[in-house]
């Protein structure tokens, strides 16, 4: 009895003293070991803590203490401007979307004031958006001819009379060949790689003063008077001081050559057609071309044309009918290869055509 209490006893001083040696190893442990006491920081891992404060005012980004560091912001940049900037870490420099050799979007506005800076965009056919009724409606309408001419030029190089034929044609009521006297006739054609070559060696040996435009490396063996240049057409303004082989508006190629007005045009300009015919409409240069030869691509939408493919096609449409409403007829249209219209293989249409254009309002 006296030993089982003995050993009670002891094992109650076990306990006392057991408690604090714990406590020891605890607090010698949180001494010794990195990162076990709270609030400790890691010197080789860095943190970016993002905190939202709701008490600064709308609108405005960053911090409110006057004398903190100022913080990444979520705004982007240029919220202030309007305008698209880039981030810090990138070391482009800062560049516009359009090209500096051409005058920007605000330039444009200004010098223009209060004309037209957009063509009318014709209604849908039904009333609502549909690929196929805006295509039916746009090939009908660029496939049927609109005025008669009882005689007519074609790459035959002799005078035609009626009937279909030829991939263009152009208008001779009013004229005696060779095209020379009280008004004498100037031909401008735009296309690459001598695509144009008929059009030019038949205008030439008709009579005009005919100059040729192409970008690339050309056969320089032409038929007659032909002037050759080097430079090719756009529908932006230039900034001055940039070389001869810019892209320019036609405009400006004719002020350049010394002509106000040019009687026949022949342009295939590789799908920048449809904006370069809407800058002829909005800065009134139609009404300084007697004819025109247009080749127009339908594989795809075209430079800086973008939307949905009836969008797209609506617009095309609505080009067409601002050369209507400026007086012009079409005399002739002619199919040429693939059948794509905006990746859209059909059966009745063709991927470009070659239209010819007569300016019924056309005076000296």
């Amino acid at each position: 009895m006296r030993c089982g209490r003995g050993l009670r006893w002891a094992l109650l001083h076990a306990c006392l003293l057991l408690g604090p040696l714990l406590l020891l190893l605890h607090i010698f442990v949180g001494i010794q070991v990195p990162g076990a006491r709270g609030g400790s920081e890691d010197p080789g891992v860095a943190f970016t803590i993002i905190s939202i404060d709701n008490s600064r005012r709308e609108g405005e980004p960053g911090g409110s203490d006057p004398g903190s560091p100022p913080e990444r912001r979520a705004y982007p940049r240029g919220w202030r401007t309007g305008r698209p900037e880039f981030v810090e870490e990138d070391p482009t420099p800062q560049t516009d979307y359009i090209p500096p050799i051409y005058e920007d979007e605000n330039e444009v506005m200004t010098r223009q004031g209060g004309a037209r800076r957009e063509i009318e965009l014709q209604p849908w056919v039904d009333g609502r958006p549909s690929f196929t009724a805006e295509v039916e409606r746009f090939i009908a309408y660029i496939t049927t001819p609109q005025v008669q001419c009882g005689q007519e030029l074609r790459p035959s190089k002799q005078p035609h009379v009626g009937g279909p034929g030829g991939p263009w044609a152009v208008c001779l009521e009013g004229w005696f060949l060779p095209m020379k006297g009280l008004h004498p006739c100037v031909a401008y054609s735009f296309s690459m790689d001598q695509k144009d070559k008929d059009f030019v060696s038949v205008m030439a040996a008709a009579g005009c003063e005919v100059h040729q435009f192409d970008p690339g490396r050309r056969d320089r063996q032409t038929p007659g008077e032909v002037h050759q240049h080097q430079t090719w057409l756009d529908w932006r303004n230039l900034r001055a001081g940039h070389s001869k082989a810019t892209p320019r508006k036609l405009s400006a190629i004719m002020e350049m050559l010394g002509h106000r007005k040019v009687e026949y045009v022949n342009a295939d300009l590789e799908s920048a057609e449809w904006r370069v015919v809407e800058g002829w409409v909005l800065d009134g240069t139609l009404r300084q071309i007697q004819q025109l030869v247009l080749t127009v691509h339908l594989q795809w939408a075209g430079f800086e044309v973008a939307g949905s493919s009836q969008e797209v096609v609506r617009f095309w449409y609505s080009v067409m009918r601002e050369l209507h409403a400026s007086g012009y007829r079409l005399l002739h249209s002619a199919r040429g290869p693939g059948r794509a219209v905006l990746r859209h293989m059909l059966a009745n249409a063709s991927s470009t055509y070659t239209l010819s254009w007569v300016n019924t309002r056309w005076s000296y």
